[in-house]
């Protein structure tokens, strides 16, 4: 099926592992064996996770500007876990992007290695290079909080005719104005803020419908989160949290009555342990009623690496956006925007959304 050209805004830990992701899965390609775990779909369409080509990089720290891709996504700060050990050389060179508000104030405060270097560098114009490139694909790794930044790639995407997906919590792909602009363009996009292959959200998810299904009535519930890496550093700035946070609690109350007290759903980030690096710990908690009104308390810790868990999510959205280009179709993808993202633009159960993306990939399905 060819090469699915990639452009990468960010090249932070999410990066890393979706290109140490590439790789592992490349080197364990062999048509007659069984495929190695860890993927959800290793064929889409004829695509293969191996099938993902580098083409763009962007940042604007000065330990990744200027390098190659296959150096830039082991330099500090990131933290990621190591997927393989040693990377064949990806000749791309990670280009200077704008700052805009891509870094929050309080960054200044921590020391170089937990967080941001600014390159002394003139930024480039993006939308040129994703021409020149041939990109297809956008992925955006913005930091939470980076609304203006979000924006611009975009508008970059919709100048350029790229598939935009949009990694993080500002509400683009699911916005309905942005939505018909990339209609109208014959873009195809997926977003918004993408969900771990199995992290808090579709754990919390998952649980609040079985108690739904099973005939328990949900009182109240909390998601709470604690990690170490930049992610987490960047939103102690509450600030920049609030699209983070509607995009964790809709998709929760989204499984919810409409009349659930928002009061009793508290879901976000609690606070950064630098020595936790890319590890994340969730607590969760789910107060409810049974039969009579008996009570039931339920509580989990979960304990996983952050950024390989986006990874399984976004070598499907990758293919899915890839597809959806071979075969014509515009505007948002939703049914693999509600299988891989917190915000889509039409919420629904995963067990909904799985079902949806089998007849998207198999043809029966328009989007």
């Amino acid at each position: 099926m060819g090469k699915i050209r990639i452009a990468l805004a960010g090249v932070g830990n999410c990066a890393s592992a979706l290109v140490q992701g590439i790789e592992y899965y490349r080197r364990r390609h062999n048509p007659e064996a069984a495929f190695p775990p860890g993927l959800m779909h290793p064929d889409i369409g004829g695509y293969r996770p191996g099938d993902l080509e580098i083409v763009a990089a962007f940042d604007i720290d000065a330990r990744k500007v200027g390098r190659p891709v296959s150096e830039a996504i082991f330099a500090p700060p990131n933290c990621c876990y190591r997927i393989v050990d040693e990377l064949p050389e990806i000749p791309v060179v990670v280009q200077m992007a704008p700052v805009l508000d891509g870094v929050s104030p309080h960054m200044a405060q921590y020391p170089p290695e937990q967080t941001f270097v600014v390159a002394d560098a003139p930024p480039v114009d993006v939308a040129r290079v994703l021409r020149e490139t041939g990109a297809e694909v956008l992925l955006n790794y913005m930091p939470v909080g980076s609304e203006d930044a979000a924006r611009y790639y975009a508008r970059c995407c919709l100048e350029t005719g790229v598939s935009f997906i949009n990694c993080m919590p500002t509400f683009i792909v699911s916005d309905p104005d942005w939505a018909a602009r990339f209609t109208a363009a014959g873009i195809p996009v997926v977003g918004d803020d993408v969900k771990s292959q199995l992290g808090a959200t579709i754990l919390h998810r998952t649980l609040v419908h079985l108690f739904r299904k099973r005939g328990l009535t949900v009182d109240r519930s909390y998601q709470l989160n604690v990690g170490g890496n930049t992610d987490f550093l960047n939103m102690l700035n509450r600030d920049r949290l609030a699209t983070k946070k509607r995009s964790k609690t809709e998709a929760v109350s989204s499984l919810l009555p409409p009349d659930f007290d928002p009061h009793n759903l508290h879901v976000g980030p609690s606070d950064y342990v630098p020595w936790q690096k890319d590890n994340k710990v969730a607590f969760l908690r789910l107060e409810a009623r049974g039969f009579g009104g008996f009570p039931m308390h339920l509580e989990m810790r979960l304990s996983v690496e952050d950024s390989p868990n986006s990874g399984g999510c976004m070598i499907d959205a990758v293919r899915c956006a890839k597809l959806a280009r071979d075969r014509g179709i515009a505007g948002p993808l939703t049914s693999i925007s509600a299988y891989t993202m917190k915000h889509p633009p039409e919420p629904m159960t995963d067990d909904e959304a799985a079902r949806r993306v089998e007849e998207f990939i198999r043809g029966t399905r328009e989007r």
